[in-house]
């Protein structure tokens, strides 16, 4: 089952995923809401669309802008809307 885990803390666990250009997907439900913060970053791809982005606290460090998602992705990317992936500060399993 994969896993996100930051400093042994697991932050996100699922057994249903998505993996877009080798990045996992999990989804919304399978994040732990306590560690994630809003951050106002945004970004575009040109095929998924405009990102929103998480910071995370965890045992008192942050990982700022660290974990993306597409809450209104393109029709190509329709499949991870709302599922959040991870820069590889955050250590993913499975």
């Amino acid at each position: 089952m994969p896993r996100a885990i930051v400093n042994g803390t697991v932050v996100a666990e699922s057994d249903e995923y998505e993996v877009v250009e080798g990045n996992i997907y999990f989804p919304p439900d399978s994040i732990k809401r306590e560690f994630f913060k809003d951050s106002a970053l945004h970004s575009t791809c040109p095929w998924k669309g405009v990102a929103s982005y998480y910071s995370l606290d965890v045992n008192g460090e942050e990982l700022p802008d660290i974990a993306w998602y597409y809450p209104e992705p393109s029709q190509a990317a329709a499949n991870i809307k709302d599922y959040v992936a991870f820069y590889p500060a955050v250590t993913v399993e499975g």
